[in-house]
């Protein structure tokens, strides 16, 4: 019996704990109407998934920094690291660019607004965040390398790795024992995480068995539109945008998809790109991808690159404009569509950070911000969607950026 149950595969795992927890929590919610028993827990039940976010993120640090740093130290040129770069920027970019028109065809083809309930509406803590381009450049070059690791800050890291893994190569040998090192560290920490990974399915539980005690089952057949509209997005950009892409390069997507699908599948489940970044990691590496452009364009990806997000950002936007019976133009749209283009860069690590881009959006264009309340009750279940499409657009863009580093070293 005990054989068994150690066959039984992570994904199995956390499939079945994402069940269990929606039961429990459909049960709790309908046996016990006072919402004082519900809100204990509630909080008693999320405390299993912050446990594992924690571990999550005491990862990422010093993950990210040894990664990076054997991957440039290996590479070994400026001229290379900046060649790999440029290629990065210029898909992140292109994908950018296609998932926020995707995210205004979809709400202008079916406009799921106009279903919405604006009844009892009211203010949420959400504070509108103009762009700022001294904060966002400020905020790339870390005063302190050890106060970004502290904060988990990604863009900061990676421009100080960039730094001092160029440095660490350009001493040859003398700098090979901090190679090693690093090199070292990296296992260890990849190490650490599969054992963190075997918390996935409680975190899983725990998260799920909480949002349903507190809302109900009900609330999925609320909103039974915009979770329709949204969700058929992110498939369609999953599974046909990036297929394409996939195609056109001649990348076997569905292999891709299958070393990904587990990583996917927690991201999904903990509504955390972040919490899947260790295990896409190891995914990469298995399906093909060299270690040096894995740990170079995954961790930029998770700051420059989040597909399901940004495309949520112009779906959201145009629907709470629909709810309102308010009309914007094709020239409005575009403008939008640009404006996002630039702030939903580096956004990543910052708490709600789509809500926050969106309410400055609304701002902009004076449509009334209190409609994002309408979409906060189904956000978790959304960001669940949008973590899962982020993850595999990464995966597709660090497959496209070897694709290219290969045919280059092919015609060399």
């Amino acid at each position: 019996m005990i054989n068994r149950l150690r066959n039984v595969s992570l994904t199995s795992w956390i499939i079945i704990a994402l069940m269990t927890g929606l039961t429990l929590g459909a049960w709790y919610h309908t046996a016990h109407p006072d919402p004082h028993q519900i809100s204990a827990f509630s909080q008693n039940m999320h405390l299993l998934s912050d446990i594992f976010l924690r571990l999550i993120k005491m990862i990422v640090a010093p993950l990210v920094f040894s990664l990076l740093l054997t991957g440039i130290a290996k590479t070994g040129d400026f001229k290379t690291v900046g060649r790999i770069g440029l290629k990065t920027m210029v898909y992140f970019t292109g994908a950018t660019i296609i998932a926020l028109l995707l995210g205004l065809i979809i709400v202008n083809v079916f406009r799921p607004g106009v279903a919405m309930h604006l009844g009892n509406t009211v203010s949420i803590p959400v504070t509108p965040k103009a762009f700022d381009a001294k904060e966002f450049v400020t905020h790339i070059f870390p005063e302190s390398v050890v106060d970004a690791l502290a904060k988990n800050q990604i863009l900061p890291i990676i421009i100080f790795v960039l730094f001092f893994g160029m440095a660490t190569a350009s001493l040859r040998e003398r700098g090979r024992i901090v190679v090693d090192f690093f090199d070292a560290i990296a296992h260890i920490m990849l190490k650490v995480t599969s054992y963190v990974m075997n918390m996935a399915p409680l975190a899983v539980f725990g998260a799920s068995a909480a949002v349903i005690a507190e809302k109900g089952l009900g609330i999925l057949g609320g909103y039974a539109q915009i979770i329709a509209c949204f969700f058929g997005g992110l498939l369609f950009f999953i599974f046909v945008v990036l297929q394409i892409i996939c195609l056109t390069l001649r990348i076997p997507f569905m292999k891709l998809f299958q070393h990904v699908k587990e990583p996917m599948l927690l991201a999904f489940s903990t509504a955390s790109s972040e919490a899947a970044m260790p295990k896409t990691i190891l995914a990469l590496e298995r399906f093909g991808c060299p270690d040096r452009i894995v740990s170079f364009v995954l961790p930029l990806g998770y700051s420059f690159n989040l597909d399901g997000s940004i495309m949520y950002m112009t779906f959201a936007t145009v629907s709470i404009a629909q709810a309102y019976g308010m009309e914007l133009s094709i020239a409005q749209q575009v403008t939008m569509m640009l404006i996002l283009l630039v702030t939903s860069k580096g956004m990543a690590g910052v708490p709600r950070a789509s809500l926050v881009v969106i309410a400055g959006m609304l701002q902009t264009f004076n449509i009334p911000q209190e409609g994002l309340a309408l979409l906060l009750a189904i956000d978790w279940l959304l960001d669940m969607g949008r973590s899962a499409t982020n993850v595999m657009g990464n995966a597709v863009a660090t497959a496209v950026v070897t694709k290219w580093e290969t045919s280059r070293q092919i015609n060399d």
